[in-house]
């Protein structure tokens, strides 16, 4: 015997759009699920309102529509939720959010709900949070310069304005503290008057939370930063929602406001963690590692709103953070994130337990952009030539230092030598900086030849001889 409840509304033999109408009663309720049955006219991705027995009101989204039903997806827990007296009501439009450059300086929830006790805001405009395709003709090339204050990044991984530049960690690396570094120091070299920052955090812990919160307030970047936390404790679901929301905001600053916005997502593995729970609820096939077959596709309607927009002063540029599960590059999450974004900033455990910070290892990692956001216009002339020489000598001390490790340092000849002391050299005063130590491009590049020096001309097969004797007795 079926003892599910039946809608109390059912349709007309004429389909009516469900916009605005209510339904009494669900069918199910599975996890973040709810199915309602008797619907017709109700789209996908529209927004839904569910009232519970004692009034209070949850949002959803339609995920999945039937012939007479529609899945629900609740932002929120399903705790005091009831088959039969649960009232849900279609909007007929898709999730929006409340856009204004009232924005900056506020700290809201994943759902955009305010944190720092301030009124709701009220927006110029109300956007849809999935955003609008753009045409890829209309897209500019990324090329201007943007300076993170880090070393790592700056010389030899440049960030790019309009680019997406993911940085990889693992499980206990300090990936949080290098997201504040850089919210804090991060800055459009000539137009630092519009460039803001929208953060978005995924899962995090609440002494993190409130990490990011205090950094940004005692270093004055606040009015300058939207933030948006969705904390451990909070529903998995709202994780789907945080980062489409904060590019939302981000897009509505950059293309309307003329802003140059810096979007820094984190951490993007709890985001898919959250897919894959919602996607086991559905009862989908599995794909690699138990993650839906669409997480490609998923990845990309969020990477891919960075960018320039012919005839747009405006920019978004997108450093999405994410922790390789079991320290692994190959996974689904990491791989499919390489293959979308222009390159990678990967955090080595080897550094972190020297005590280097911000642990970036240069080898594995790639700015695909940089050669076009540097040298004379940008940076300086000698960046790629000087960042080149950088890669070639530190990737010949790390195959010396594993040599040594097996035949002895005193066995290696006085030129190995060499080159191994200044690989030392390079992790001890060129990757490591302090969490509060903001260089400048040219004190970053200046540092390098000051390294490079140590080593015979000979061995500076990458710079000319004319930047030698122009840069060579910097630092």
């Amino acid at each position: 015997m079926n003892d599910q409840p039946k809608t109390q509304n059912p349709e007309p033999k004429t389909p009516l759009p469900a916009t605005g109408r209510e339904y009494l009663g669900l069918k199910s309720i599975t996890g973040p699920l709810l199915v309602v049955t008797g619907v017709r006219g109700v789209g996908f991705d529209e927004s839904v309102e569910i009232t519970a027995p004692d009034g209070s009101r949850q949002t959803g989204r339609v995920l999945a529509v039937g012939q007479d039903e529609a899945v629900i997806e609740l932002f929120g827990e399903t705790v005091g939720l009831s088959l039969q007296k649960t009232r849900v009501r279609f909007t007929g439009s898709p999730l929006t959010a409340a856009v204004s450059t009232d924005l900056l300086g506020r700290i809201f929830n994943g759902m955009g709900q305010p944190l720092d006790g301030g009124p709701h805001p009220v927006g110029e405009a109300s956007r849809d949070i999935n955003g609008q395709p753009i045409n890829p003709t209309a897209r500019t090339y990324p090329q201007e310069f943007i300076q993170t204050g880090i070393s790592a990044i700056d010389g030899m991984n440049t960030l790019v304005r309009g680019q997406k530049l993911p940085i990889f960690a693992m499980s206990g690396l300090p990936h949080n503290e290098l997201a504040a570094q850089i919210v804090r120091q991060a800055r459009l070299l000539g137009e630092e008057g519009r460039f803001a920052i929208v953060f978005a955090a995924m899962g995090v812990q609440h002494d993190v939370a409130n990490i990011f919160r205090q950094s940004f307030e005692a270093s004055g970047v606040l009015n300058n930063v939207v933030m948006f936390l969705n904390l451990a404790s909070d529903p998995a679901i709202e994780r789907l929602v945080t980062p489409r929301l904060a590019l939302t905001v981000a897009e509505f600053l950059a293309f309307d406001r003329d802003h140059h916005v810096l979007a820094i997502l984190t951490d993007m593995t709890n985001y898919c963690e959250a897919l894959r729970e919602v996607a086991s609820s559905k009862g989908e096939v599995p794909s690699r590692k138990g993650y839906p077959g669409y997480l490609y596709s998923d990845l990309a309607s969020i990477y891919e709103r960075a960018g320039k927009i012919e005839g747009r002063s405006g920019s978004i540029t997108q450093l999405p953070m994410l922790t390789m599960p079991n320290d692994d590059i190959t996974h689904p999450i990491p791989d499919l994130t390489g293959y979308i974004t222009e390159g990678q900033i990967v955090l080595d455990r080897g550094l972190h337990q020297r005590g280097i910070y911000p642990p970036i290892n240069v080898l594995p990692s790639l700015s695909r952009l940089m050669s076009d956001g540097i040298g004379a216009g940008h940076t300086r002339e000698d960046h790629s030539h000087v960042s080149s020489q950088l890669y070639a000598v530190y990737d010949r001390a790390r195959r010396i230092q594993s040599l040594a490790a097996i035949i002895g340092e005193d066995s290696l000849s006085t030129g190995d030598r060499r080159v191994l002391n200044f690989g030392r050299a390079f992790e001890e005063k060129f990757l490591r900086q302090r969490p509060d130590e903001n260089r400048s491009i040219t004190q970053t590049l200046d540092l390098a030849w000051q390294i490079l020096k140590e080593l015979p001309r000979g061995d500076l097969t990458r710079v000319t001889k004319a930047e030698i004797e122009k840069f060579g007795g910097r630092g």
